[in-house]
């Protein structure tokens, strides 16, 4: 059977156009005709045939012409349903949304990417606005988890699309936004790489938020050397900037609290082996406690999660009137959680999270952090949308250790390592501290086949 193009990495499918061996405008037709044929209508919830398609064709006579933008004139790539487009109201995974005026024109990184020659296939699914790292979507319905043989699985959230349209081979990067995991973690569930770049990276300007002072955007793509291509472009770079260095053994700190607390025995051991390999090759490990990792637990129980009294500020009106009835109910009960954040909690949760960073930054001094993206493997979709306590404790568990990076302003790379149970994927995060996304893109380009293993 032929590869579809949409499974491709960014680099054979960029090799290709570029030596005139495909044609964008039939890569685009062929990614469009896969995406319209998979049995889950749930993947996306918008498909841009006629922008595609033209731009496309843009891109078709560019490469003909040998006026090329790029490594990425003609690739399709697929958009979480919270990025403008123009001319589209901007629904955030939402039906309420769905009456707002159309968007007048592209969210920023969206025309970056569209001046770098890539094509916008569509728009993915995604928990009502970015409210879970499950996935589950009661309007649009949940995409299911294309690693699972054996049951209905999450694709984890907020980015469930994006997830589930990379690896099922739809399309080869589609963009995601992360506040507590929403990239990471359906990366690791669907077993593909998820890069959370460092907030404020990136210009925001058309992307709906969730809460302004953890939102971060990323790829899911299928290789760090993708995902280090697209975080070019984003940024207005005509080529990378990541170095390729001599290989060099990484040091790597792995914390011994938190991270571990319950996890499923295959998803320690398959990060583990990994971590073997790169010590096998070098690498110098180092195990010790986060501080941190016990405080925010504590600082949360005691003034409510910050991503809750933010999401309560933006959301307040809305909870307040009609448009809450048409809304996800467990988005509405966690949502208004954030009623109970005084304005004197949240400015102790903005000291708290000041002083913790810059602790725990020192205390990683320079080194990478590791642990498993998520202490689990995707649990099964039925018992979550049966039962609203289940779905709530499976929610703080599958957030819990990307959230650690979200609070602490981290930017992180989550990578196949292996599988848990069921056979399903497990992923290995990569982390370091704010603005050190060369140094973290480096080595992870440079570890990631050992990694994989």
């Amino acid at each position: 059977m032929t590869k579809s193009y949409g499974s491709m990495s960014i680099a054979e499918l960029s090799t290709l156009l570029q030596l005139g061996k495909v044609d964008a405008v039939e890569v685009t037709e062929s990614v469009l005709s896969a995406i319209e044929s998979y049995s889950d209508k749930a993947v996306f919830v918008t498909l841009l045939r006629d922008r595609a398609l033209s731009e496309a064709q843009a891109a078709s006579n560019r490469l003909r012409e040998n006026r090329s933008l790029g490594i990425l004139d003609g690739i399709p790539i697929a958009w979480k349903d919270l990025f403008d487009i123009e001319g589209l109201s901007t629904t955030a995974g939402s039906s309420v949304m769905a009456k707002d005026p159309a968007a007048t024109k592209d969210a920023a990184v969206v025309d970056l990417l569209k001046q770098a020659g890539m094509v916008a296939i569509g728009r993915t699914n995604m928990s009502e606005f970015a409210f879970s790292g499950i996935g589950i979507n009661p309007t649009y319905g949940t995409p299911e988890n294309p690693r699972s043989t054996d049951m209905p699985r999450v694709p984890g959230g907020s980015s469930s699309g994006a997830g589930v349209a990379v690896a099922a081979g739809l399309v080869p990067v589609a963009m995601g936004t992360d506040t507590g995991g929403s990239v990471r973690i359906p990366a690791a569930f669907n077993g593909v790489v998820g890069y959370k770049a460092t907030r404020g990276r990136y210009a925001m300007d058309g992307v709906f938020p969730l809460a302004r002072s953890l939102d971060s955007l990323g790829p899911l793509c299928n290789t760090v050397q993708d995902a280090v291509w697209i975080d070019a472009a984003m940024r207005g770079l005509g080529t990378p900037l990541t170095p390729r260095k001599p290989t060099q053994p990484l040091d790597i700190v792995i914390p011994t609290n938190g991270v571990f607390d319950g996890a499923e025995p295959g998803v320690v051991e398959a990060f583990e082996a990994a971590i073997e390999r790169l010590a096998a090759g070098g690498a110098r490990i180092t195990r010790l406690a986060f501080p941190s990792f016990d405080e925010l637990p504590q600082l949360m129980a005691k003034y409510g999660p910050m991503v809750t009294a933010e999401a309560f500020a933006l959301h307040r009106e809305r909870l307040a009137g009609a448009d809450a009835g048409g809304m996800d109910p467990r988005v509405v009960a966690r949502t208004r959680l954030g009623e109970k954040t005084t304005t004197a909690d949240y400015l102790a949760i903005i000291d708290a999270r000041a002083r913790m960073t810059a602790e725990t930054e020192a205390l990683i001094a320079d080194r990478l952090v590791a642990f498993p993206s998520v202490a689990h493997v995707a649990p099964a979709i039925a018992p979550l949308k049966a039962d609203d306590e289940a779905f709530f404790a499976a929610n703080g568990r599958t957030l819990r250790n990307t959230g650690y990076g979200n609070f602490l302003d981290w930017c992180g790379v989550s990578i196949p390592c292996g599988t848990g149970e069921a056979g399903m994927p497990v992923g290995f995060l990569l982390s370091a501290v704010a603005h050190d996304d060369e140094m973290l893109l480096a080595a992870a380009i440079g570890a990631e086949e050992v990694i994989r293993g």
